[in-house]
């Protein structure tokens, strides 16, 4: 197990906290000096094996942890939160850094984590709790674009949703915007919904275009104006508060393409993007 708040024993070296479980083991003194050589280079530690391990930086002390749960190549390894306590740019460092020993040691590996950005980007399958249930289990493409339940709908990143009313004329499916007499087209929704069912349009708002007033009209023709209410420079991006459809909405976009606050815009909303819901 590797643990939170990295658990390491200040009276050790980082080589005696990553040989401990082999001691504990009764392993021999050449193997455990053997194995333990091989989890601190695994970790990128040989150059501070004599320190105290409390002397390290935060991310190295995690390292340490780390070392001394791989040492002994356990069968499955669970991480408790294990990069809460780093800051951002460690963070992403300790993430890459974990799925490489994960592939090199092919060990499973469970991590319990509330970052969204760790379950997406280290997860070959992710669970999704919620007040003691299990409400999805798949890859993290699944849950992300596909969610099985409102709950994970909303829990994993953010949302653009529109309330409005479904219409199905022959084979197609579109809904009726509330407070707009503007239709967005979809790829589909749930049989069970009939024509005339109120229903929410939900989509990722990474999938929506922001664009200027009076630009060509898409494929899908699925565009919907919108009003910025507010703008916050986030560095890589910009980050719009609209209001579309009677609803506040945030959504992201290039910094090479800026509006100001007030500004009349359109949302394109792709057809295979957009997921439909009962209300």
């Amino acid at each position: 197990m590797v643990f939170q708040s990295y658990a390491i024993w200040p009276h050790m070296t980082v080589s005696e906290n990553v040989a401990f479980p082999l001691k504990m083991r009764k392993t021999s003194r050449a193997e455990r000096r053997e194995k333990v050589h091989q989890a601190l280079v695994a970790t990128g530690l040989s150059a501070v094996a004599d320190r105290p391990a409390t002397a390290l930086s935060g991310g190295q002390q995690q390292r340490v942890a780390l070392a001394r749960s791989l040492v002994y190549q356990p069968d499955l390894l669970l991480l408790d939160e294990p990069l809460s306590n780093l800051d951002a740019k460690l963070r992403v460092q300790m993430r890459r850094e974990i799925r490489r020993l994960n592939s090199e040691f092919g060990l499973t590996m469970v991590f319990v984590t509330h970052d969204q950005d760790e379950a997406l980007s280290l997860a070959d399958r992710i669970a999704v709790m919620n007040d003691g249930r299990v409400e999805q289990v798949g890859r993290p493409s699944d849950l992300y674009e596909r969610p099985e339940t409102a709950f994970v709908r909303d829990f994993l990143g953010r949302m653009l949703a529109l309330r409005g009313t479904l219409s199905r004329i022959g084979g197609s499916c579109r809904v009726i915007i509330q407070d707009s007499d503007r239709v967005i087209t979809v790829a589909d929704a749930p049989t069970a919904l009939t024509d005339g069912s109120p229903v929410g349009i939900y989509c990722r708002p990474e999938d929506v275009d922001i664009l200027p007033m009076g630009s060509d009209a898409g494929p899908d023709g699925n565009e919907i104006p919108a009003s910025i209410l507010s703008v916050a420079y986030l560095g890589d991006c910009l980050e719009y508060v609209v209001r579309v459809g009677g609803e506040e909405a945030v959504l992201t976009a290039p910094r090479s393409r800026s509006y100001r606050v007030g500004d009349g815009v359109i949302l394109r909303v792709p057809a295979d993007r957009a997921i439909v819901w009962p209300l």
